[in-house]
């Protein structure tokens, strides 16, 4: 018996299914790179931007994001079809625990991003969406530096913003490359611009020449004194001006800052009162500088978040109130106007390291810190704080798996 020869649409289809049941990408499809310790940090150095998923294979919210990501991947690549222009790449965590520690990964699908190797402060927490993450890729490839035609412009700068202003002699140059480079990590934090040749000559009497322009009016101009082709000395001055000591906390923010893992010490201000905002800056500045590293200063509106006042028992028109947040409990300034007492704010952040203030709310003052009539309030405070609000910023366990809850018992 003589067998006819397949057809050509009957070979297509089995190709395209032998494909699917091999799990191979079919042509014009992009490949996901999978990194492990030999082939990151080529990969990522080399690449302007890059997206990574760390995952777990068991992870329910891993699987359901592989083919978004994958399709996301496809979108990018048509328009940036330079492979190292824009790279998606994905991590194992369960194979490379080693690089999940590396990077502090603390849920799946966790998606962090990479400029020339360096792994941005902000991970991508939008929408998991094939257009939301192509979007989102198209924010990072524009040119974050706006080029200034005349120094005129200068002053018609948006003052509420935190602006970077650099004046170079050449675009193609080692100092702007490096100034580039920064203004794309920081983007998020400042306004970066940038005055090229003769109309940048009148602010570079000593050559190439960084300037930031604090927020305010009245607030004089800083000026860079370091190496501009130095790039973490570059980079390091510039967080400095961009990242405020004082952070804002918002509802879209909120994850973000939880996710730090550092207690939060509170200022619940209403935005018409410029002065107490004012005031809690001077005194972090000059109580807790030391303290950077072991707690977030934060202010919120009060307005916004009622929610956390009442869970201390307060409410927008005792504001403003100073309270900490240690992810269990929330603990209360006594008084605001104890501010500006030297030490005060800075003990009762002590207080918080030490312990002492949660035994003061479970069993009464410390002994030690006892006064005469003081016994008669000991069954009030001796009672459990009120716990964490802000802990509900956190992350969803709705949206990732959560590795560990784990907090200190402060």
């Amino acid at each position: 018996m003589k067998l006819l020869p397949t057809s050509p649409c009957l070979q297509g289809c089995c190709v395209g299914v032998l494909l699917l049941v091999m799990g191979l990408s079919a042509p014009g499809q992009t490949e996901i790179t999978s990194l492990d310790t030999g082939n990151i940090d080529d990969t990522l150095n080399n690449a302007g931007v890059a997206i990574v998923n760390f995952y777990a294979d068991w992870c329910r919210f891993s699987q359901m994001l592989h083919p978004i990501f994958e399709e996301a991947s496809n979108v990018v690549r048509e328009e940036f079809p330079d492979s190292k222009q824009a790279v998606f790449a994905r991590v194992d965590c369960d194979q490379h625990s080693d690089i999940a520690q590396r990077y502090r990964i603390t849920k799946y699908p966790t998606l962090k991003m990479f400029r020339n190797g360096m792994m941005m402060k902000r991970e991508y927490r939008g929408q998991r969406s094939v257009t939301a993450i192509a979007d989102f890729i198209r924010s990072q490839k524009i040119d974050p530096v706006k080029e200034l035609q005349s120094l005129e412009e200068i002053a018609t700068l948006d003052r509420s913003k935190r602006n970077i202003i650099g004046f170079f002699e050449q675009k193609d140059s080692e100092n702007y490359h490096s100034f580039e480079k920064v203004a794309n990590i920081l983007r998020d934090d400042c306004s970066f611009m940038a005055v090229f040749g003769a109309t940048s000559e009148p602010e570079r009497f000593s050559g190439d020449n960084v300037i930031y322009k604090p927020v305010g009016e009245s607030v004089p101009d800083m000026v860079y004194l370091g190496s501009l082709t130095n790039f973490d000395l570059t980079y390091a001055w510039t967080q400095d001006k961009c990242v405020p000591l004082v952070r804002e906390i918002t509802f879209e923010n909120g994850e973000e800052l939880t996710e730090e893992g550092l207690p939060f010490l509170i200022l619940f201000h209403v935005k018409e009162d410029p002065e107490s905002l004012e005031n809690f800056q001077h005194e972090v500045a000059r109580q807790l500088i030391s303290e950077k590293g072991s707690i977030n200063f934060l202010h919120a509106d009060c307005e916004k978040f009622r929610h956390p006042l009442l869970h201390i028992q307060k409410t927008p028109a005792d504001c403003p109130v100073i309270a900490i947040d240690s992810f269990r409990h929330m603990y209360v300034f006594p008084d605001f106007k104890d501010v500006a007492i030297p030490g005060k704010l800075r003990q009762f952040v002590l207080d918080l390291h030490s312990g002492k203030l949660h035994r003061e709310f479970h069993h009464g003052p410390d002994p030690t810190d006892s006064t005469p009539g003081q016994e008669e309030t000991v069954g009030e405070l001796a009672s459990s704080p009120p716990e964490s609000s802000f802990q509900k910023l956190a992350p969803s366990e709705t949206r990732y798996t959560i590795l560990n809850r784990d907090r200190d018992e402060l």
